[in-house]
């Protein structure tokens, strides 16, 4: 099996790592309720997706 040459730097390691980070979720405002929703998904507090009623909650009976 073959084995690295030498060993990576402290310095490039860092730079690797620095990826790695938490980025924010794209949150898009509902057009029925103005609530922050994930893009292309259903509305939790309302239930509608692309302008339809997809799941019946509640607040909308």
């Amino acid at each position: 099996m073959a084995q690295p040459k030498r060993r990576w730097s402290k310095a490039r390691t860092g730079l690797k790592r620095s990826t790695w980070k938490i980025e924010a979720k794209n949150l898009a405002t509902c057009p029925h309720c103005h609530q922050p929703v994930m893009q292309h998904r259903v509305c939790s507090n309302c239930g509608y997706y692309n302008g339809k009623e997809i799941i019946a909650t509640e607040t909308n009976n």
